[in-house]
């Protein structure tokens, strides 16, 4: 069982087509991670599948029973491929409905030009909340512990004050970083003892070729930032003499 203290985890399923065939660069997973380290939470795997319903349901069903938190991302529009409405009603065993608030939504939007295809975007799984702020009306799909985020960049990070403000509350993630123009390998002994020291802080090592300021970045992270300046300030102390270092 999981101690009761440790943050929660979150799962991101990606989908669609034109991801993997490399004509549209994917562009929300950054934006949910940092938006998810913001509240505590654990990004902690990531899938990306084409737009296939039988695949995203078997890949909804066994994320969402291993984590906290399973966010999708694409397959929400009117088209042919836009099929995560279906998959996550798949994967939960229910009916996908047409809701009253998003058709109403829609025709009021549309207004004389609504299509069939227009209304396809007020179909949810049966018993999946709505979740909206004051200032974001535009309703956000959330079936139990799976939210249904657009695909369309705009939109995904339009719906992001949506999860903070409903997952809100544990303690951010802090992180602090140390430069220093020494390369990995002459790192490794003295990352290796600050993480034997600090078991609780995670340390990150990122070299860098281009940059003629620092080699490698080296980064602290936990959610006790007394703990992560410690880490990051016992780690600077092991660094030769007048090795030149930049902190955040």
């Amino acid at each position: 069982m999981r101690d009761a203290l440790s943050p929660k985890t979150a799962a991101a399923l990606i989908i669609g087509n034109e991801l993997l065939s490399g004509k549209v660069d994917e562009a929300n997973l950054g934006v949910l991670a940092r938006a998810l380290r913001e509240i505590g939470v654990v990004l902690s795997r990531v899938v990306m599948v084409q737009d296939d319903a039988p695949v995203i349901a078997r890949e909804v069903k066994e994320l969402a029973a291993s984590h906290d938190w399973l966010f999708t991302s694409g397959g929400v529009g009117p088209t042919h491929d836009d099929v995560t409405i279906d998959a996550v009603a798949l994967a939960f065993e229910v009916a996908v409905v047409s809701d009253p608030t998003l058709e109403e939504m829609i025709r009021t939007h549309y207004g004389t030009r609504t299509t069939a295809g227009h209304l396809r975007m007020a179909l949810i799984p049966e018993g999946a909340a709505l979740e909206v702020l004051p200032e974001i009306p535009w309703p956000t799909v959330r079936m139990r512990n799976t939210w249904v985020m657009p695909g369309v960049p705009e939109a995904f990070r339009m719906k992001i004050p949506v999860v903070l403000a409903r997952l809100g509350g544990a303690p951010a993630f802090i992180s602090h970083a140390v430069y220093t123009k020494l390369d990995e390998g002459d790192l490794k002994p003295l990352l290796d003892r600050v993480v034997a020291e600090f078991p609780d802080v995670e340390v990150g090592s990122y070299p860098k070729w281009s940059d003629p300021t620092y080699r490698t970045k080296l980064t602290f992270d936990g959610r006790d930032d007394a703990r992560v300046v410690a880490a990051r300030d016992s780690f600077v102390r092991t660094l030769p003499t007048g090795e030149p270092q930049r902190l955040d």
